[in-house]
């Protein structure tokens, strides 16, 4: 794990479709670490979501807070316990900026209730990683991968998600966050590519937020 040094827990998160699975893949593949994927294929209420956001929207919501906070905090556990490196393709945050697009009024209000009481128990990420893309780039990512439940979200939508993402890694202070304009890089076919992504990592970056285009 020397080669990730100094991380131990480390981020790639971006809005649907912006390629974070991959790249989570792909580094914890080529550094042996431990990795976390979010379970969302499984979530009944995902499909149900898209089809009737404002009925669906909070059993949604919490279901997804509830599996991600289980699923970071044994990861958390066995990766301190084995002392490896970490790394996950979503911020445990991302419950909440989700929720903020989707829901409002007392529903937002017992979901804030229940994140503020779980949320300071997990350990926050040494480096996170945003891949931004335009929305174009992430409707065009989404149609060719062809999920069926995917099939009808609106540009409005990820808009939204994008907006919610930049505005909070943007407020954050004393962490490391790079936000990378990913729209041309292509670290899954282009070996150059993904040296560009190895050579950001693999540097101490400063406490505070980086814009980097490439």
């Amino acid at each position: 794990m020397k080669q990730l040094y100094p991380y131990s827990y480390i981020v790639i998160e971006g809005n649907i479709g912006a390629g974070k699975t991959s790249l989570a893949k792909i580094l914890a593949n080529k550094y042996n670490t431990d990795l976390v994927l979010e379970q969302f294929a499984d979530n009944t209420f995902l499909s149900q979501f898209y089809e009737q956001p404002e009925r669906f929207a909070f059993p949604l919501e919490m279901s997804f807070l509830a599996e991600r906070y289980r699923q970071i905090k044994r990861h958390q556990a066995e990766a301190q316990k084995n002392n490896t490196v970490l790394i996950s393709d979503y911020l445990f945050e991302k419950s909440m900026l989700f929720a903020k697009v989707t829901l409002s009024g007392a529903e937002l209000e017992l979901f804030n209730t229940f994140y503020e009481l779980i949320n300071p128990t997990l350990h926050k990420p040494d480096l996170i990683l945003y891949l931004h893309k335009k929305t174009e780039t992430l409707l065009s990512n989404i149609k060719k991968r062809g999920r069926s439940f995917e099939k009808e979200i609106p540009a409005d939508y990820l808009d939204k998600i994008s907006a919610s993402y930049l505005s909070h890694l943007q407020s954050i202070k004393n962490q490391k966050v790079i936000i990378l304009e990913s729209d041309e890089i292509d670290f899954v076919n282009n070996p150059s590519h993904l040296r560009i992504i190895l050579d950001l990592l693999l540097v101490d970056h400063p406490l505070k937020v980086q814009n980097i285009s490439i």
